[in-house]
């Protein structure tokens, strides 16, 4: 962090059960005094923590042992989902922000028709196909920026329903008498909501930049909970269209190249198994090296359960 002086900025809303599970350390563990310290900083009283514990032991994601501040918990279970980054996808966008990763122009559409009696599925497929980017044209009928045909269609026949759907590419998509491609792409997708979600995210990163001073043990922790919530809040509901298709200048790419030194700022060094696992996951998420695999959206779960977020 620098010397320079910043006023407090907006933090994102945390709740007390998205703060334990982004504790858990990389031994699967959380240190109830750390815990206790963090929700100081942010607000929550010991009474709030301790019956969050108690539900979180009962449904059985954690075990117990000790009491109070000096106790640990157990994770019984990965439980860092709610602030832990969809690594590919996010280590995509900032292989867009840096120009690695171009538009190849191709437009990818998916029509459906499914009867009510499958509804369960027709949803299913339908919130697949949002959370994967696409944007509605019309009834049954999505459009995509990026090439998710292999993830709409995996998960398609997982629902049964994949002869029921219709895939297609082109380069020339018109609606109305509209054909310019980043015009679309402002009618299709809500960008000034997105981009207000990243501005929000520039500004926390920006202030913790310009700090004064190290943050203490506590702090740098309750910065990088604040940093994670804030990120996955602008991240969630961006369908990462290829800069070709966004204005210019897009606060995604400043707000994710602050995020950015900024977590390498909290990390200070490589972490170890006394850091929550989010240190790890980011730094992951953060190295761009071309991705195993082709695909650049977010993964998908089965059939039985909704879509991760990123």
């Amino acid at each position: 962090m620098t010397n320079r002086p910043a006023a407090e900025p907006a933090t994102p809303g945390i709740g007390t059960r998205t703060l334990v599970f982004a504790l858990v350390r990389e031994d699967g563990t959380v240190d109830a005094g750390e815990l206790y310290d963090v929700a100081e900083t942010l607000g929550m009283t010991d009474q709030q923590v301790r019956l969050c514990l108690k539900r979180l032991v009962a449904e059985g994601r954690f075990t117990q042992e000790g009491r109070g501040r000096k106790a640990r918990l157990r994770a019984t279970a990965d439980p860092t989902g709610a602030v832990a980054p969809d690594v590919e996808y996010v280590r995509h966008a900032y292989r867009q922000d840096r120009g690695l990763a171009p538009w190849d122009g191709s437009w990818h559409l998916f029509a459906f028709a499914i009867p009510e009696t499958a509804r369960q599925s027709r949803d299913a497929l339908r919130d697949t196909l949002l959370h994967l980017g696409a944007a509605p044209l019309q009834g049954g009928l999505y459009v995509a920026a990026h090439a998710i045909g292999d993830l709409v269609e995996a998960h398609a026949r997982h629902l049964g329903v994949l002869p029921s759907l219709t895939r297609l590419t082109s380069r020339d998509l018109r609606v109305g008498e509209e054909r310019d491609p980043a015009r679309l792409a402002a009618l299709l997708w809500p960008l000034d909501a997105i981009a207000e979600r990243y501005e929000a995210l520039a500004g926390l990163a920006a202030a913790r930049l310009s700090a004064p001073g190290r943050p203490t043990g506590t702090e740098r922790l309750r910065y990088a909970i604040e940093l994670a919530a804030a990120f996955t809040a602008a991240m969630e509901p961006d369908p990462l269209l290829p800069p070709e298709l966004l204005p210019r200048p897009w606060p995604g790419a400043r707000a994710r190249a602050l995020a950015a030194r900024c977590w390498e700022a909290l990390g200070d060094g490589a972490p170890d198994r006394g850091s929550p696992r989010l240190f790890r996951l980011y730094g992951e998420a953060l190295d761009t090296r071309p991705p195993a695999t082709l695909a650049p959206a977010r993964t998908t779960d089965g059939p039985d359960e909704p879509p991760r977020s990123g």
